[in-house]
């Protein structure tokens, strides 16, 4: 097809990227340890590491998880928020030729256990905040070993000191309470005095398992090899130098990363993102804490800032940020879920910095689209296919839809999924014939490439950029004693642009929906928890007796 939205790209921005310089994702990141060795890497909590410390640590740790007789393409789970610890933990990981399974260090015993059965995980990596919820599902799974940090590892003080920041945090659970775990720094030290055996690596082998909801309710991995993360690092690299390269001057690329690093989006457009160009990163474990962040803030003059759009709402929000110098901030990313026009309008206003609203998706690691980083004016679409990326709009049968017209939003380029980890079914059911990845949301591309989502076909729910799959909530939902059936849906929320709503009716006419609502904090992560339950004498059925959610959709947008 025509790539009709070349013309509309910035100066200096190629159409395609080539992959074929890197090996594997593994070069790129050796190549940046040694360029950029005395540079800055990550800072968390006043605490930096540089790129040769980050090298020495992740060689030091690959060789201890070798040393465990793990065969290369062994899986290997990170559940932690965004400290030090990650980004050693990842690099480690790669370079010893195994594969990333990113793990949400919120998640119930329920969810863990899921994925690390579905992976086949053989070991993990947690913060002791969260070791709780491993503790309980180790047994019924296929891990082997176990690495516990605590927020003091790196940072010199004791965990419990700084315990605090990181929300929603468990029982500590340190090392030497789980039988065979082993500490961190215990791993690193270890580390260092064994051999480190480099693997061959290929842009073919897997990289990173990152888990997204499905239609079943099952949540399964998006298998993503080399070539996929790299390409979309280099795709956003390419995408963002017409906007770094305008003054002010900066020596070394300065990100903020405040979105979890366990996520996609974060962790291409922040972590690789910034290795890749010898940035440093501002890792800021806990987002929520507002008023915290824009003290961190204070101490630094950033140049990049991915957010979603709950966040530059928050901060937007909160006393002192629009006293903060962002006299060098270049680029701001909006991604995970739709931004609004009124907050980008706001952030323009106090920072002087565009936001860029982009999309894409786990899948496709995850940038589709995206608008350009110097646009002076907030477009309300999706921007434009990045480097090496195709777009169609199709119908249900798979054709072509002429421009201007609502279809299927479908999309092709070396950072599409390799498939779902151990599921070619539900593959098949996302890919089409001649290749291009079925995104589940409509949109209309006009005649210049740009393109507009106008609704979603799957039923999906996007909680401040987290996809929420109703099938999963019913059937934890249908699980309570008191639940004669139940379905969910997403409503508007001002805060999270999506709440999760529950209609259920009642098998135990006593049951409350603050009953209802505990029950499930018990079994779902927080933002999957319902926030409203509406009672119901029955539910819209087909004839066949299935449940329509579509309309307890409709009937929500009449009322309102």
């Amino acid at each position: 097809m025509e790539r009709i939205w070349l013309k509309e790209y910035p100066a200096g921005v190629p159409a395609d990227i080539d992959i074929t310089q890197y090996s594997s994702l593994v070069e790129l990141l050796e190549e940046s340890f040694v360029k950029f060795a005395d540079r800055k890497a990550f800072i968390c909590m006043d605490k930096a590491i540089t790129y040769r410390d980050l090298d020495q640590m992740s060689t030091a740790l690959g060789a201890y998880l070798q040393s465990k007789g793990l065969q290369k393409g062994a899986r290997v789970a990170l559940m932690m928020p965004n400290v030090l610890q990650y980004p050693i933990a990842t690099a480690a990981v790669l370079r010893a030729g195994f594969a990333v399974v990113n793990v949400n260090p919120l998640y119930t015993p329920r969810e863990l256990e899921h994925q690390l059965k579905d992976s086949g995980a053989e070991a993990i990596i947690v913060l002791e905040n969260f070791a709780t919820t491993v503790q309980k599902v180790l047994g019924n799974t296929q891990v082997k070993h176990v690495i516990v940090g605590s927020m003091g590892d790196l940072l010199g003080f004791k965990g419990v000191i700084v315990n605090l920041v990181v929300r929603r945090v468990k029982k500590m659970v340190p090392a030497w309470s789980i039988p065979g775990a082993v500490a961190f720094n215990d791993a690193l030290a270890a580390g260092r005095g064994m051999k480190f055996n480099k693997p061959t690596l290929t842009r073919e082998d897997v990289a990173f398992l990152q888990y997204t909801g499905g239609t079943t309710g099952v949540s399964k991995g998006a298998t993503l090899i080399h070539q996929n993360v790299l390409a979309n690092v280099l795709q956003n690299d390419a995408w963002l130098q017409p906007a770094l390269k305008k003054p002010p001057h900066v020596e070394q690329l300065f990100i903020v990363c405040a979105l979890p690093l366990y996520h996609i989006f974060a962790l291409t457009a922040c972590y690789l993102l910034a290795v890749r160009a010898g940035g440093v990163n501002l890792l800021i474990p806990n987002p929520r804490d507002m008023a915290g962040f824009v003290k961190e803030l204070s101490k630094y003059q950033v140049n990049s800032f991915p957010a979603v759009n709950t966040l530059y709402n928050g901060l937007l929000n909160t006393p002192g940020f629009d006293k903060l110098d962002f006299s060098k901030l270049k680029t701001s990313f909006g991604g995970g879920m739709a931004t609004q026009k009124p907050v980008a309008e706001k952030w323009l206003k106090v920072t002087g910095c565009p936001l860029s609203e982009g999309y894409g998706l786990s899948e496709t690691s995850p940038t589709l689209t995206c608008n350009p980083a110097d646009a002076d004016k907030f477009s309300g679409s999706i921007g434009l296919p990045v480097p090496s990326t195709y777009l169609s709009i199709r119908d249900d049968d798979g054709n072509e839809l002429p421009i201007g017209q609502a279809g299927e939003i479908c999309a092709k380029g070396p950072q599409v999924m390799a498939g779902y980890w151990n599921r070619p079914d539900e593959t098949a059911r996302v890919m089409t014939a001649d290749g291009y990845f079925r995104t589940g949301d409509i949109g209309v591309m006009d005649e210049n490439g740009f393109t507009k989502i106008v609704d979603r076909k799957k039923d999906m729910i996007l909680v401040s950029g987290f996809n929420v799959y109703p099938n999963e909530i019913e059937e934890v939902l249908a699980s309570h004693p008191g639940v004669l059936e139940c379905a969910v849906i997403g409503v508007p929320d001002a805060k999270s642009g999506e709440a999760v709503k529950a209609f259920v009716v009642k098998k135990d006419p006593n049951i409350t929906a603050e009953d209802i609502i505990k029950f499930a904090a018990t079994q779902l992560t927080a933002y999957k928890v319902p926030k409203q339950i509406e009672f119901r004498t029955d539910l819209p059925k087909t004839n066949v007796g299935k449940i329509l959610r579509r309309e307890l959709r409709d009937e929500k947008k009449a009322a309102a």
